[in-house]
């Protein structure tokens, strides 16, 4: 019986967040997702889609010939085959990426993939979902990333990032305002002062393109 994941979608793009921004970057995204965080901008991404196998997956990411291959959802953890996809892209070669809620065990993942841990914040409607496991979990090859939506989620990130030592433990940690909530100028002001060890992320397809999609 052949290996699958549903997929809604497989693109060439420019990357729109994280470490490797505006690098040309292929997404995979599964289909599927446990969590409904409001202000989520690929519900699209929630059903449907084609179930292919992994090996097809691979064919159709080697197509684009590309250096960085990012895999998306949904939430990719959320399908059992999703760490064996990820295992497989790395040994293609790629340099790969795996966005995540953080509601799953990120332990089984590839230590090649950089894993963007999402912590979700309390406005996001899902802060119960988080597995605060994955903390001790992290390496420098790792990215945490809040989508912030208030001041007060603004607060609640800075303990977080207090508490589990996230400067030290993970690569890089990005703080995103969330679209039409809060105000990329206004995260900026209150990061510079207070002087906090975090990158501002903001989504670089939207500025480009307006992309409610997420691409």
């Amino acid at each position: 019986m052949q290996e699958t994941l549903r997929i809604t979608e497989i693109f060439h793009s420019l990357q729109g967040e994280t470490r490797t921004a505006g690098l040309p970057t292929v997404f995979v995204r599964l289909t599927g997702c446990p969590l409904r965080c409001h202000y989520c901008d690929t519900t699209y991404a929630f059903s449907g889609g084609e179930t292919l196998s992994l090996s097809v997956i691979l064919e159709r990411v080697a197509s684009y010939n590309p250096r960085y291959v990012c895999v998306t959802g949904g939430e990719p953890l959320a399908q059992p085959n999703g760490v064996k996809l990820l295992h497989l892209l790395c040994e293609a070669g790629y340099a790969v990426s795996l966005e995540t809620s953080g509601a799953f065990d990120i332990s089984a993942v590839d230590c090649r993939v950089s894993r963007v841990l999402d912590l979700k914040t309390p406005g996001s409607g899902e802060v119960a979902r988080n597995r605060y496991e994955n903390m001790a979990l992290l390496t420098r090859n790792d990215q945490v990333k809040f989508v912030l939506c208030s001041r007060e989620d603004y607060d609640w990130a800075v303990s977080k990032l207090i508490e589990y030592r996230l400067a030290e433990r993970a690569g890089e940690v990005l703080f995103s305002p969330s679209h039409g909530q809060l105000e990329g100028r206004e995260l900026a002001d209150w990061i510079v002062a207070d002087s906090l060890p975090v990158r501002l992320q903001l989504q670089l397809h939207k500025i480009l393109w307006d992309d409610a999609r997420g691409r």
